[in-house]
């Protein structure tokens, strides 16, 4: 009888530790160690080279300090900024021209890599020896910083410069869900054939496209990723710096998936408040929650800017995070578009783009369920996880 217990004991506390092990868990990003602050690794390969940084308001280190700032303490010869989407101080509104100039502190030319100048020409990285690549991502599909390293791998490839990817933390890394992206839909917010949520860090993501030669003309990089130290993939990173205007937090960040699918719509995400992406809403929608959209900086434009928007908060649900099953959540969308079923200008031509394929409106129009859409995903990511785990670090 003994022995029994003993064993049935054994194996109950076999399963909680696989439960307690699975728990997603909220972390600060400083415990983990991004790739720029390993330097030993790095460094070397910068001595004596002109080097292009791609950077922008997250390239930071530990300290807080930039990255352009400390490459320069160490005397590294740093001639050219590259700088993607929002801007090289990370200000400017979605969607904004952003010009190219020179960074006040330092005097170091910026090229703007957004609007039309998406791919560094090679003018641009003329007398450049080395590129060395830094941004924050927060792991969705359409979130253009992969877009971005994905160009800039391109064009280094065919100017003969290696690239060096500094490795940080995916705060969305620890599921994978989401259409995979249709060649025909593909776009600056979705250029290659992966979900909306594709589970790994930027350094694994830019291995993934030079070893499957998604590149142009199937070239491939000459590229180091300096991988973190300490990672986590199950959870949750409280980010340091915002990635862009409109994510001012980790709840904000950790919605963003699910939520930036209302951006294909007329329903506002609460750009123009103090909670973007936390919440959504609608002149005509009846839910007790209201949010009236504002401009300001990095909202030149809210959708709905003065009107009173009634919706839902969804700031509380981010904070049962643990509580909460680890997909893209459809139910939000499913929900706005059953109280404004009327609306036949609820979806926008930017929604297949943003999502990658031409059937799920489509499937929302005609009242499928959230479970039955999913099921039509399955397929798709159970192919990609194939590919994804060839190039998995952590």
């Amino acid at each position: 009888m003994m022995r029994r217990f003993l064993v049935l004991f054994l194996i109950l506390s076999s399963i909680l530790l696989k439960i307690n092990a699975q728990e997603l868990k909220l972390l600060d990003a400083k415990d983990a160690v991004v790739g720029a602050m390993r330097m030993e690794m790095y460094l070397p390969m910068l001595e004596n080279k002109a080097v292009g940084v791609v950077g922008n308001q997250t390239s930071i280190m530990d300290n807080g300090t930039h990255l352009i700032d400390t490459l320069l303490s160490y005397d590294v010869n740093v001639v050219k900024i590259f700088t993607p989407e929002h801007g090289f101080r990370g200000t400017a509104d979605e969607g904004a021209t952003i010009a190219s100039g020179v960074d006040d502190k330092t005097g170091i030319p910026i090229v703007s890599l957004y609007g039309k100048n998406k791919k560094p020409t090679s003018e641009q990285l003329q007398n450049i020896d080395i590129l060395v690549f830094d941004l924050q991502d927060v792991g969705t599909r359409f979130y253009t910083y992969i877009s971005t390293m994905t160009y800039v791998m391109e064009a280094a490839t065919e100017n003969n410069i290696p690239v060096i990817v500094l490795d940080r933390p995916n705060p969305n890394g620890f599921y994978v869900d989401g259409p995979v992206l249709e060649p025909e839909n593909a776009s600056f917010v979705g250029m290659h054939c992966v979900p909306i949520v594709y589970g790994m860090t930027i350094g694994e993501y830019a291995m993934m496209v030079n070893g499957e030669k998604w590149l142009a003309d199937g070239l491939q990089c000459e590229l180091t990723v300096i991988p973190l130290g300490n990672y986590d993939r199950n959870a949750i990173y409280k980010l340091p710096v915002k990635p862009s205007p409109n994510l001012p937090n980790w709840e904000s960040v950790y919605l963003y998936p699910s939520l930036c699918l209302f951006e294909g719509t007329d329903v506002s995400v609460g750009r123009g408040t103090d909670m973007p992406f936390q919440v959504y809403g609608h002149p005509a929608m009846t839910d007790d929650f209201v949010f009236i959209p504002r401009t300001a900086e990095g909202h030149r434009a809210p959708l709905y800017a003065d009107k009173e928007c009634h919706g839902k908060n969804l700031t509380e649900y981010a904070h049962r995070y643990r509580n909460n099953e680890k997909k893209l959540d459809l139910s939000w969308i499913l929900d706005a578009r059953n109280q404004l079923k009327d609306d036949d200008k609820f979806f926008n031509n930017y929604f297949i783009k943003l999502v990658g394929v031409a059937d799920l409106q489509q499937k929302i129009n005609s009242g499928m369920s959230e479970d039955e859409i999913r099921s039509s995903w399955q397929t798709g990511i159970d192919n990609y996880l194939k590919i994804r785990d060839r190039y998995l670090i952590y």
